[in-house]
């Protein structure tokens, strides 16, 4: 029996006419009443009385209608259970961990309750190794001009535009800046997650001669504000985590270095739950520092 009759059925019991039955579901009188005949051959008996004016449900008819209209609910609640239960793994960079990634987290959360939400926290590469693998289902990576991701892999959702900056403690001669730029910060200490310092800063290096010197390594984040904040050393700070300083240190953009680019990245073609949560990432995604 296709299920359809029992929506035109329903239709029909609601709307009391074959023709007004018709015009709400889009088909024509005639279709809508060889639709009824079949349901009636189906199960052997006359749904409805039909009258000049209209129709009228049978005993057979009402019989029917109760069973109708559960089985039409049910499928319904299976319909929404198919795309609102399940999971999605969801890979990330620190910086976004801090503050991006929890908060859509959350906001994805309140609109699917039932979906299970877990999270990687990795580098771009890796990040879209797991991906390509099917290891994860979504991941929030980032690329600076230049050096562009798999686009031919991989379909990138651009979120925000993440600029660098420089952490600095509240006393420091420079606090207070609108925009610094690297000649200014020649001689001062760093502190960094590497001895040899982060990949930011290499690429600093690389790019523009710029020496930092390394005072102290600390890998952890709250760690490293805390050596700022004593005046031990600066740090660099994407915009992503300005949300999570420390109040006693103050940011200034690098006004002479490249923003990278954040995207969610999904394998090629998106689904309605990787499409939800990326609407969270924009709609929580900050626009500035």
């Amino acid at each position: 029996m296709d299920v359809s009759w029992l929506e035109v059925f329903a239709e029909v019991a609601a709307r009391k006419t074959f023709t007004a039955a018709a015009e709400a579901l889009g088909y024509t009188q005639s279709a809508v009443s060889r639709q009824i005949a079949s349901l009636e051959g189906e199960f052997g008996v006359v749904l409805f009385d039909r009258h000049p004016r209209g129709v009228e449900l049978t005993e057979e008819g009402r019989r029917l209608l109760e069973h109708a209209i559960a089985i039409l609910a049910r499928l319904a609640a299976a319909k929404h259970d198919l795309h609102e239960v399940g999971q999605l793994r969801v890979g990330a960079f620190d910086t976004a961990d801090a503050d991006l990634v929890p908060r859509a987290m959350a906001a994805f959360g309140r609109a699917h309750p039932s979906v299970v939400l877990s999270l990687v926290e990795s580098t771009t590469g890796p990040l879209l190794a797991r991906l390509w693998a099917g290891e994860i289902d979504l991941a929030v990576v980032s690329a600076y001009p230049g050096r562009p991701l798999e686009a031919d892999r991989f379909t990138l959702h651009r979120l925000l535009d993440d600029p660098l900056l420089v952490a600095l403690p509240a006393g420091h001669r420079l606090a207070g800046r609108s925009s610094l730029r690297l000649a200014e910060l020649e001689g001062e200490s760093w502190i960094e997650g590497f001895p040899d310092g982060s990949e930011t800063l290499i690429a600093l290096h690389r790019r523009t001669g710029f020496r930092p010197h390394i005072a102290f390594a600390a890998r952890e984040w709250t760690a490293k504000q805390g050596f700022v904040a004593a005046g031990l050393g600066l740090a660099l700070v994407p915009s992503l985590a300005a949300g999570a300083i420390r109040p006693d240190i103050t940011l200034a953009p690098l006004e002479d270095e490249p923003t990278r680019i954040v995207y969610a990245a999904t394998r090629k073609g998106v689904t309605p739950l990787q499409s939800q949560f990326i609407r969270c990432l924009r709609e929580t995604s900050v626009a500035g520092w």
